[in-house]
């Protein structure tokens, strides 16, 4: 058994959050990682190739797929999703870890990857973020200028199949709508604190 750090607590949660593409959910994430001071945000593996645009350990944990699925056979992520045919995955070991710290741990993921994690971790605490209209969310997918409109269609279908998925899962606490970026991470952190002061009162 690892010694307890002064600044352990009994407070550690597992915060899920999910939402499609263009709702918002990577700049809602970050605030929330921002502002709450012991939050540790989970780094992710993945097979996919390194963008100079990334850091490894920061935006994630690159890997071959010989290396990934030796990880996979041992049972060492809570959740995988191949994407584009790239595999991406949750590490458990620094998840417990965190968690047995009492910090508030981060994961974003989608919403398949949030039924696998709330299956073994039943109290994860899961937001889903929505954008506040389908049109909304056409125009922002739009409004990235980062592909033709032949894929913004393809990203958009998948966008409201996920908002579907997402309704009908049972694993989301909450709903969060973001139409005001501000607002709606305010509100994230607001919904975060409420609940780990109603499971201090529980305990």
């Amino acid at each position: 058994m690892t010694h307890r750090l002064p600044t352990d607590t009994d407070d550690g949660l597992l915060l899920i959050i999910s939402g499609p593409s263009g709702a918002g959910k990577t700049t809602i994430t970050r605030g929330v990682e921002r502002r709450i001071a012991d939050s540790v945000f989970s780094v992710s593996y993945t097979t996919r190739a390194r963008t100079p645009a990334d850091t490894e350990g920061v935006d994630y944990h690159f890997t071959t797929d010989e290396l990934f699925n030796a990880m996979k056979a041992r049972g060492e992520f809570l959740e995988t999703a191949g994407v584009y045919g790239k595999q991406y995955g949750t590490p458990k070991a620094p998840v417990v870890e965190q968690l047995r710290r009492g910090r508030l741990m981060i994961l974003e993921i989608d919403v398949q990857g949030a039924i696998t994690v709330k299956s073994q971790i039943p109290d994860a605490f899961a937001i889903f973020v929505l954008p506040p209209s389908e049109e909304v969310l056409l125009q922002r997918l739009r409004d990235r200028k980062r592909e033709d409109e032949a894929q913004i269609q393809k990203r958009f279908a998948a966008a409201k199949a996920e908002i579907d998925a997402a309704r009908n899962s049972g694993v989301y606490d909450v709903f969060i709508v973001n139409d005001k970026i501000d607002a709606a991470t305010q509100r994230a952190i607001d919904l975060v604190a409420a609940e780990r002061t109603r499971r201090r009162g529980v305990r």
